[in-house]
């Protein structure tokens, strides 16, 4: 693999030069902007740049000089916080100036959370003393092993030009084509992130899918990334190191990706990190070895009332892919599987919230096909970029059109009175100890526990739910805790993104229900006010339980009061939900009905048709008297014609 490097998009590399005072920061400057030692520099100079074409990145880079004064300490903090580099002086005839690196600059910079390269440079070469001889490896392997922000350490004499063009290389390089997302040097290997985003690369690149690159995949490889071909014997070179070194790097069919994986770790151990970046760049990585965002562009506007749902093409995928990792064929794909399903994305997506528990799992934390495609409902509901990547890094090859569809709005929805979504999602909302969660538990199928927990924090559930007729439609619903209400509503558009609203309450306990009704008029009210109006359904969950002698009667003078459907009645405890979620769905699915109305709204409704009316009737009025008009005129006309 051989060729040049592309910069990753970046126009200019900032580098900081700071140190000790008389350690040689300007005249480093000088010499390397004009290539001549100056015989007197100013204190500090003004900001310096080197030119384009004078590295092999054509990237300019941007020289700031510091002062080394006490007074100036602040200026210096505020230049490091705006580095991209940071070049770190000594005087290699002065001893003392080597040890204030680890007595004051090194950790300052960390006080400063300075998180950038830093480059050591010993200046005045040509002024050590040869009876003073020092192995510069020796002395800095134990402070690079101690600080890993130091990307390389070298000496140059500024008087002879020795190294000096160097200094600014390695500080550029370091920026361009940083070490640290690619290389662990405690274990001396890749790291993670980047072995997957080759492993994905090798599989793009490994057409005919025998698990080897040949001849011709391999010179289509270094085309496609360093547009020069490979040479026959060049290809049987690099062959041959590989297997020299890993026997099961090469076989008969080509070079396997254990073997693709060791030539770039000797690349970047080689100092050649600028050909495994060109790699990533050129298949769409970014410096933090995931997609670039234009690799992710949604060419949807989306309205508030609006969401993005995978299309058939995708679930078909999606399919096939669990498919081919469901490797015993059980219809579950183990953790194993998983894990290895998702080995070419940056890290497996649903380890964390909200996504680690919102499926149903089997005993052994496995996912059926239904619970996998609910996660990837999930996924694009919420986060559809992250989604679409996500397809891209396990393989799917066509663009987000192919991948996402866009809703109907729901006020278009209302008017037709329907809905096309696929996927629906339920806001819960109820006092504490209501059942909320029980109930998002139960649409996981998981059991009824008896264990109380306060929710504190949304989390979400979502399953596949069989309709009426054979069809399905996906269900998510998220919890809202009560104390995070006030909050969700103060953002006007909040509800938009809400299917339906699902108010629960203890039927047992006449204050949970009071509250309840606290919630659903502060939900109705807020819809009212910013216009965004969602259907809402009342359930009495711990059906099991005892009511309060007047509960049917009260909830029912309250839904009456909203006008909405009376209380769906469940206990989770003895599995008895009445049919739930697809009554849930079914008010989803007809978004112009059980839409709740308040007092105030009737009120509000009644006087715009009053006005309507009264607009109507004086613009009828308007016309009837414009129309009088005319024909007055006309009778007049005629009868002076006549006389």
């Amino acid at each position: 693999m051989l060729g040049g490097s592309i910069s990753g998009g970046r126009t200019n590399v900032r580098v900081v030069v700071v140190g000790d005072r008389a350690t040689g920061k300007s005249s480093l400057i000088t010499a390397a902007a004009t290539e001549t030692f100056p015989e007197e520099v100013p204190p500090v100079l003004p900001p310096t740049r080197l030119p384009a074409d004078l590295y092999p990145d054509n990237v300019p880079v941007t020289i700031i000089d510091t002062s080394s004064s006490l007074e100036s300490r602040g200026k210096v903090a505020e230049e490091l916080k705006r580095a991209d580099a940071v070049v770190l002086t000594y005087a290699c005839d002065q001893p003392a100036t080597l040890n204030r690196l680890t007595t004051f600059w090194l950790y300052e910079f960390r006080r400063l959370e300075i998180r950038v390269p830093v480059i050591v440079v010993g200046c005045k070469l040509d002024k050590r003393d040869e009876d003073h001889h020092m192995n510069l490896e020796q002395v800095m392997a134990p402070i690079m092993q101690q600080f890993r922000e130091i990307e390389t350490c070298i000496e140059c004499s500024a008087a002879n030009l020795v190294q000096v063009p160097e200094v600014f290389y390695y500080a550029q390089k370091a920026v361009l084509h940083p070490t640290a997302p690619l290389f662990d040097h405690e274990t001396q290997a890749l790291k993670p992130r980047c072995v997957r985003a080759l492993k994905r690369i090798f599989i793009l690149c490994d057409h005919d899918m025998d698990d080897a690159l040949n001849d011709e995949e391999l010179n289509e490889f270094q085309i496609k990334c360093f547009n020069a071909p490979l040479q026959p014997a060049e290809i049987v070179g690099v062959k041959r190191v590989v297997q020299e070194k890993l026997p099961q790097g090469v076989s008969d069919l080509g070079l396997t990706i254990t073997g693709f994986l060791f030539l770039h770790a000797l690349f970047i151990e080689k100092g050649r990190l600028e050909t495994t970046w060109t790699v990533l760049r050129k298949f769409g990585y970014n410096d933090e070895i995931k997609l670039k965002d234009d690799f992710l562009t949604i060419p949807f506007k989306k309205a508030p009332d609006q969401s993005l749902e995978l299309t058939s093409e995708a679930v078909e995928f999606l399919k096939g892919v669990f498919s081919t990792f469901d490797t015993d064929k059980d219809g579950v794909l183990r953790n194993s599987e998983l894990d290895d399903l998702f080995s070419t994305a940056p890290e497996s997506p649903w380890g964390e919230t909200p996504y680690k528990d919102a499926v149903e799992r089997t005993p052994l934390g496995g996912l059926s096909l239904s619970a996998f495609l609910s996660e990837w409902a999930l996924m694009t509901l919420l986060e559809p970029a992250q989604s679409l990547a996500n397809l891209i890094y396990i393989g799917y090859n066509c663009g987000a059109t192919s991948a996402l569809r866009l809703t109907r709005k729901r006020l278009v929805d209302i008017k037709k009175q329907l809905t096309d979504r696929n996927v629906y999602q339920g806001f819960v909302f109820g006092p504490k100890g209501s059942g909320k969660s029980a109930l998002l538990k139960s649409l996981l199928g998981r059991p009824f526990s008896e264990n109380y927990a306060a929710t504190t924090d949304e989390h979400y559930a979502v399953n596949v739910v069989d309709r009426l007729g054979g069809t399905k439609k996906t269900l998510v619903l998220r919890e809202i805790p009560e104390d995070e209400v006030k909050m969700l509503l103060s953002n006007k558009e909040s509800l938009a993104s809400c299917d339906v609203a699902v108010f629960v309450y203890d039927s047992s306990d006449e204050y949970s229900l009071k509250r309840a009704s606290e919630l659903l008029m502060t939900v109705t009210r807020r819809g009212e006010v910013t216009g965004v109006m969602v259907p809402c359904l009342f359930v009495a969950a711990k059906d099991d339980l005892d009511s309060y002698p007047m509960a049917i009667k009260d909830s029912a003078k309250i839904c009456q009061s909203f006008g909405i459907d009376a209380p769906i009645h469940i206990s989770v405890k003895e599995r008895d939900l009445n049919s739930v979620f697809n009554r849930i769905i079914t008010a989803a699915e007809h978004p112009h009905l059980s839409v709740p109305e308040t007092e105030v709204g009737r009120s509000q409704k009644q006087y715009r048709h009053l006005v309507n009316r009264s607009l109507m009737f004086t613009s009828v009025v308007a016309a009837v008297a414009v129309v009088g008009l005319a024909a007055y005129r006309s009778y007049a006309a005629r009868k002076n014609t006549s006389s």
